[in-house]
């Protein structure tokens, strides 16, 4: 992939959202089943983009307004690619729980594709794909999803974690309640 094409982007430009500051809205209809970008970064070992996500989650957990922004994508189990570079507009593309992309991970590179028609102006988005953490199961409340989605569930998971999700909530429910 040469410079020019990293910049520009037929598909894709990066404007305020009304989900998270910034998104990636669609420069033109996009026809299901496009390859609309690349995920770029630096790969680095797992064990540093643990690091940024946990010092960057450190950071901001008491900002009320959610302004935490951490770029690293998961690759394998050895690599993660911290995607926060100039270059890399779609680091702006925001979780929903109604996504019209998917993220399709082929020999170590990541590639947002369309899974439904887009209309020129829709906001790009896809599911980021986070797992309940069997050790804090309760983390997950720290990442509230402003999707806006008629199907919204109120947090950034991915679709498996949803009913472990109501479960987890249900259950702190009742212990609230019995207290």
């Amino acid at each position: 992939m040469d410079y020019e094409t990293k910049i520009k982007n037929e598909y894709i430009i990066v404007g305020s959202s009304g989900i998270h500051r910034h998104g990636v809205f669609a420069r033109k209809d996009i026809k299901k089943g496009t390859r609309i970008t690349e995920y770029i970064g630096v790969k680095v070992p797992k064990e540093i983009g643990t690091m940024i996500e946990t010092e960057t989650f450190n950071r901001f957990k008491d900002d009320k307004d959610n302004h935490a922004a951490t770029y690293i994508f998961e690759i394998d189990e050895e690599w993660d690619l911290d995607g926060d570079i100039p270059d890399n507009d779609p680091k702006y593309i925001n979780h929903s729980c109604e996504p019209n992309c998917e993220v399709n991970i082929e020999d170590g590179r990541i590639w947002i594709d369309s899974i439904r028609d887009i209309k020129q102006g829709d906001e790009i988005t896809y599911n980021y794909g986070f797992e309940i953490n069997p050790k804090n199961p309760h983390d997950f409340m720290h990442h509230p999803c402003k999707c806006g989605s008629k199907n919204c569930v109120g947090y950034i998971l991915a679709e498996e974690e949803w009913t472990k999700m109501t479960e987890l909530l249900n259950k702190k429910k009742d212990i609230q309640h019995k207290s």
